[in-house]
């Protein structure tokens, strides 16, 4: 037996006495039932990250190590498209609601819902990613077989309209759903190894190998095929997506694109002002790059957000970038600049005034909502997609995060509630 001395970043703390022969994740339980908080990882006093299905021996703990333990925020899940939401509680529970069969109903499954890691949200369906590496899925006509099918040791899930794909701890990717939307990977499973990284457009899903290359499968229209860019897809450390096309950014903060050229797939038009890029946000059918300098770059469709002409005198010194559906919100200085779909957030006038000392932005489908320092919320954008928040303004208040699903804002303050 071995006394390790395990600590939260609040400073609440124990003592256990463990067999050097169990796992990291048995001492991880043991922790939370300990210390009555959800632990999701432990980390040496080097900062290494312990894997929970190596034992203590393996992991190099002896008597009297002290670790620390890294807790579990309270946070929502939802996606842009998506009628539901799941709120993932500190303890590793989870509660649903919206659309039932869009995954808002989660009683079936309740009772196997415990100790949840993750979770990833499909248009249409959840999957929750347990701490012991398997899988749990609702309201999913397309992937049911899942759970049954005994995968373990995942680290993460993407999802595109209609299938999954997960990314296990050894660098293999499992996919299953419909096959016109990414739910079949066998014509380049052999090419499958040794993946970092996943994304998916609506139909087709891109893989990053620890070499820095891309391997993409699914609907050839949605970026799904990327065989006309592949020599140039080397050394890849990002790759965001839209509805049908897909963006990576290179080490040397170069972009390369691919997929529908009408929504995003094209960039060759300001492929010379794609230097230095440090990220890059979508909507549905336009890409947003924000350089180093604070400068922004956005291609794609115009009705999608990809003119920002209006606004690029504005768009400088950017901290920070949201898409709706069909437009783009820029942070900078704790304000807030605007351009795309009016009907979907694009113009932010009526509430310029207000959109001050702002620190995070949210979306949904066509508005927005923005945090303000003092915790207080301002909405705009479509009434019927969460832009209007006058009904609910008294209780917007300490609210430390915002997620947004196609119509809806959800709001968890910092009482919890």
């Amino acid at each position: 037996m071995i006394q390790l001395h395990i600590t939260l970043l609040s400073g609440q703390s124990t003592t256990l006495l463990a067999d050097a022969a169990i796992q990291v994740e048995a001492l991880r339980k043991q922790t939370s039932e300990e210390l009555q908080v959800g632990v999701v990882a432990l980390v040496t006093a080097a900062g290494q990250l312990l894997d929970g299905r190596a034992t203590l021996a393996e992991a190099g703990l002896t008597h009297g190590d002290t670790l620390s333990a890294v807790a579990r925020d309270a946070r929502i899940v939802t996606s842009r498209n998506s009628e539901a939401f799941s709120l993932l509680r500190s303890d590793g529970s989870v509660v649903t609601w919206g659309l039932a069969l869009a995954g808002g109903d989660s009683s079936a499954v309740q009772d196997v819902l415990k100790d949840v890691r993750e979770i990833c949200a499909a248009d249409e369906a959840f999957v929750a990613i347990l701490s012991n590496g398997t899988l749990v899925t609702w309201e999913n006509h397309f992937g049911t077989h899942c759970s049954s099918g005994g995968l373990s040791n995942v680290q993460k899930v993407s999802a595109s309209k209609a299938a999954f794909a997960a990314l296990m701890w050894n660098g293999e990717v499992y996919a299953w759903g419909d096959p016109e939307y990414g739910g079949d990977s066998s014509s380049v499973q052999e090419q499958l190894h040794g993946v970092q990284e996943l994304q998916a457009s609506s139909s087709a899903f891109a893989a990053i190998l620890e070499d820095g290359g891309v391997v993409t499968w699914g609907d050839a229209d949605s970026g799904g095929d990327s065989s006309e860019v592949q020599t140039g897809l080397l050394d890849v450390r990002q790759i965001q997506a839209c509805d049908d096309a897909f963006a990576a950014i290179l080490g040397d903060g170069s972009v390369v694109s691919w997929g529908n050229p009408r929504f995003g797939g094209d960039s060759s038009s300001v492929q010379h002002k794609l230097v230095h890029v440090q990220s890059i946000q979508n909507s549905d059918g336009a890409f947003a790059a924000l350089l180093k300098d604070g400068s922004v770059v956005t291609w794609g469709n115009p009705d999608y957000g990809a003119d920002s002409s209006r606004v690029q005198e504005e768009l400088r010194d950017v901290q920070g970038l949201c898409a709706s559906g069909g437009a783009f919100a820029a942070l900078k200085q704790g304000r807030v600049v605007t351009w795309g779909s009016k009907r979907c957030g694009g113009d932010s006038r009526e509430v310029q005034e207000h959109l001050q000392q702002v620190r995070d932005i949210r979306a949904t489908n066509a508005a927005f909502a923005a945090i303000r320092e003092d915790g207080s919320v301002v909405t705009w954008g479509s009434a019927d997609h969460g832009g209007a928040s006058c009904a609910v303004q008294d209780q917007l208040q300490d609210v430390q995060d915002i997620q947004g699903s196609c119509a809806a804002f959800a709001a968890l303050r910092a009482d919890g509630r």
